[in-house]
């Protein structure tokens, strides 16, 4: 119990989506799943949330009955503080770690971008909790063969960490290098495991794309590449 798990990356690369596919997939093993965020996430239109944000025992009480009761019925747990603009963002601290603790497992949202396929973190970003012992750094391949001013958050401090200017296009060995760099995807992830997870593999050439990617990503910086590819009905 109590295994917490990371996905960092732009909103525009899936990771949302996937977020939810974790938790349902978990869910439907049998595990308590919690669902949270440590920057801000949206409140979901399909599944219960829970906002956690009195500091009064008996807020806290009702709101963790309501938890075990959508744990019983086999849902997981989306919970967070509100936030402005109908989002939700992290659980207060004097709850955070019981909560992570009576899970089976944690997902976090520990990042956010504006909606493009991949980003370079600010130096707030990613927000990862000590609990945390997995971390994914998701990308789209829509930004592959894309200038990379078009396709990435803060291209202006990608491009110098590639050696590139920011309308060169965005190759599967430069996004490998992005991902697998401890300034881009593996900021702040020390000794915790470490995964890519390239989404939006739709089409034949993307396929491709991704799969040099993925195979950079293991031969040059070791580190393991999940592709993946969500249908619209799934995406979050």
């Amino acid at each position: 119990a109590g295994q917490c798990l990371a996905v960092v990356g732009p909103s525009g690369g899936g990771k949302t989506t996937l977020l939810y596919a974790l938790s349902a997939y978990c869910t439907a093993k049998g595990w308590r799943v919690l669902t949270t965020t440590t920057t801000h996430i949206r409140k979901p239109v399909n599944v219960p949330w829970i906002a956690v944000n009195e500091e009064e025992n008996t807020a806290w009480e009702n709101a963790r009955k309501e938890r075990d009761r959508l744990w019983q019925q086999g849902t997981y747990v989306v919970a967070g503080t509100p936030a402005p603009h109908e989002k939700l963002t992290i659980l207060p601290e004097s709850i955070r770690s019981e909560w992570i603790s009576d899970a089976d497992i944690t997902f976090l949202e520990a990042d956010g971008a504006k909606c493009l396929p991949c980003k370079f973190p600010a130096a707030h970003e990613p927000v990862l909790l000590p609990q945390c012992d997995i971390v994914l750094a998701v990308a789209g391949t829509s930004a592959l063969e894309k200038p990379l001013e078009e396709v990435c958050f803060r291209a202006e401090l990608a491009g110098p960490l590639l050696h590139v200017p920011g309308n060169t296009l965005l190759t599967p060995a430069l996004l490998a290098k992005l991902l697998a760099s401890e300034a881009g995807g593996r900021k702040a992830v020390g000794s915790r495991r470490f995964y890519a997870v390239i989404n939006q593999v739709d089409t034949d050439e993307r396929t491709a794309l991704a799969r040099q990617t993925a195979e950079l990503l293991k031969k040059q910086y070791g580190v393991p590449c999940v592709l993946t590819h969500f249908e619209e009905g799934e995406r979050a």
